[in-house]
């Protein structure tokens, strides 16, 4: 992992990650080749278990552009007249956006057969999109220097003035710090805490003291938790932190008390997108049971397809939240906005 000091990731911290495999915008003949949009962190199982099975089981040549679910967004709206992505796959928050915006197409069960095999609530919008994986979400932590996080309050404590990091709300991980804040200025559940946003914001000022700064590229932000210039990386999510742990690296993910989050990580298809066929067979072995139990295990995510065992991939003893991403959707901007002038504060 490129290295990184504190200097670069402020310089760098609105800048858009992109991964190494990103190709250039133009249009693609080769019939075996798909160009998936999808999570610059995803890098290394994409590389490792996607794309060599792709290319065996359905003889497809997948080019995947790593970068954020918005960016994703807005490369199929900038080239909706001549569409070069085939697949994305993003958050649920920016799938309800590019439904509006008719960026993408629902997927044809006969298609898609294995859309059939997911558990209740991962098809959303009759077929428009899917949740292939759900890592967890908690309090990423420097294991050389704590013990552990107990509560989404440690990230309020005096004594890591400085020392914490914090993911912004253009980033879908940012809304877990955002509705920790919630819970904690109300004393209210997650579920309804949620729906707090003054009270939220208002306890999120008190811990601007103690961030360092918000990252829009999480990859640099964990590089400085890794070398121990910060203790806690709020928000991160299993299928980052627990590989990394797995390498040898001083890291690990708690889960607070109060309770982890479900990321809402999708699989669509693009409208108009190119090599239509092609593109649903990617998305079908995507929800198969054997990609399915191989990025479960490699990512430490929750499958969707129900007949992959997922014990012991979340924690147990603590709640597991999902928001409502279309109250999240209908606001983002505006709390986009209010984050930013807090933090600038």
């Amino acid at each position: 992992m490129t290295s990184f000091n504190r200097r670069t990731l402020l310089k760098g911290a609105g800048a858009v990650a992109v991964g190494h495999f990103a190709m250039p915008a133009i249009a693609r003949a080769q019939s075996s080749e798909l160009v998936v949009g999808c999570a610059g962190s995803h890098t290394a199982w994409m590389e490792q278990i996607v794309v060599p099975h792709m290319r065996e089981a359905i003889g497809a040549d997948v080019i995947f552009e790593g970068t954020k679910s918005s960016v994703n967004l807005e490369k199929m709206a900038s080239n909706r007249n001549n569409p070069y992505l085939s697949v994305v796959q993003m958050d649920d928050p920016v799938m309800l956006q590019a439904v509006e915006e008719k960026l993408i197409r629902p997927m044809d069960a006969a298609a898609v057969p294995n859309l059939a095999e997911l558990r209740d609530g991962a098809v959303h919008m009759d077929g428009m999109w899917a949740n292939y994986v759900q890592p967890w979400a908690g309090v990423a932590y420097n294991s050389d220097m704590r013990d552990g996080v107990k509560s989404w309050a440690d990230l309020w404590s005096k004594d890591v003035r400085g020392q914490v990091i914090i993911p912004s709300l253009q980033n879908t991980e940012g809304m877990w710090t955002l509705f920790a804040a919630a819970m904690l200025a109300t004393g209210k559940p997650f579920g309804t805490a949620q729906y707090e946003a003054d009270a939220a914001f208002d306890k999120l000022a008190e811990l601007r003291p103690n961030v360092l700064t918000a990252y829009s590229v999480m990859s640099q932000a964990f590089n400085l938790l890794e070398q121990g210039e910060i203790s806690m990386l709020s928000g991160n999510f299993s299928s980052y932190t627990l590989p990394r742990k797995a390498e040898g690296v001083p890291v690990d993910l708690a889960a607070p008390s109060e309770g982890i989050f479900a990321m809402p990580s999708g699989i669509c298809l693009v409208e108009g997108g190119p090599n239509a066929e092609l593109a649903a067979r990617y998305v079908n072995e995507m929800l198969g049971a054997d990609l399915q139990k191989k990025i479960a295990v490699f990512a430490n995510s929750v499958p969707a397809n129900t007949s992959v065992d997922a014990s012991g991939i979340v924690p147990s003893g603590v709640p597991l939240h999902s928001p409502d991403w279309a109250f999240v959707a209908s606001n983002r901007q505006n709390w986009i906005e209010r984050f930013d002038r807090i933090m600038a504060g």
